[in-house]
């Protein structure tokens, strides 16, 4: 797929691996919609390290919990760059619930935000693709394939969207094609302690953390590969296989 000149939307853009992914995109010449929720100035910066490298970017915020966002994102993407051609669906809510702390609200939030929005972003963008075509790259995450006790309805959505990668491939092929990225440790979340980190370090087959960077050349090459559509690409250093 030729990039350079194609309209991307990233969500969840502003900061850690949504950024990295934006930038790469600007990187390769494509004209790139920066999403945002809370993440304003985070989102304006990314922007403007695009403009830098000489393409266009503009900042869209949308609070992708509210169930008509999906739609008015694409919607007002379209408007401004007159096309989408890639969708990257980063945008997603990690908050650690022990199982018998987890809320309704956590659990109606969580669904929201990292597998309904992702289904209509979907939807939606497959409408604005049409019979051109496009590409869409959804985040599942390596919590997908095991059991985290801490994060069970954020290993469900991320399960979801695995799943949901390979039903929107079945369903918007042979215009469309979807796929999925399932990060390991590319960037610890929040509040966590170092500990933490050094142990999954130590238990990891490559025996280091991966970066942003590596899930950018996973997606780099999900977009480049036109005969690949409906995977779950695992950039996890391993820790898969230790199963």
């Amino acid at each position: 797929m030729e990039l350079a000149g194609r309209v991307a939307l990233v969500t969840g853009a502003g900061h850690r691996v949504g950024r990295a992914i934006a930038l790469a995109l600007g990187e390769r010449g494509m004209r790139v919609a920066v999403h945002y929720n809370s993440t304003t100035e985070g989102a304006a910066a990314t922007a403007r390290l695009i403009e830098q490298m000489g393409v266009e970017a503009a900042c869209f915020g949308a609070d992708l919990a509210q169930s008509d966002a999906p739609v008015r994102l694409v919607d007002d993407v379209v408007a401004r760059f007159g096309a989408l051609d890639v969708l990257v669906n980063s945008a997603a809510v990690m908050v650690r619930t022990p199982i018998g702390e987890v809320t309704v609200e956590q659990w109606d939030a969580m669904f929201a935000v990292n597998l309904r929005s992702p289904f209509f972003l979907a939807q939606a963008a497959a409408r604005a693709m049409g019979e051109k075509g496009g590409a869409i790259v959804n985040m599942a995450d390596l919590a997908a394939f095991e059991t985290w006790k801490g994060y069970v309805p954020h290993g469900i959505t991320k399960a979801g969207v695995v799943q949901m990668t390979r039903a929107l491939a079945h369903a918007l092929g042979p215009h469309v094609r979807v796929n999925a990225i399932a990060p390991g440790v590319v960037l610890l979340p929040d509040g966590w302690l170092p500990d933490a980190g050094e142990r999954l370090r130590r238990t990891t087959p490559l025996e280091r953390h991966g970066s942003p960077e590596d899930v950018v050349r996973a997606m780099l090459y999900l977009l480049d590969a036109d005969f690949v559509t409906g995977e779950t690409l695992m950039v996890d250093g391993g820790r898969n296989v230790r199963r």
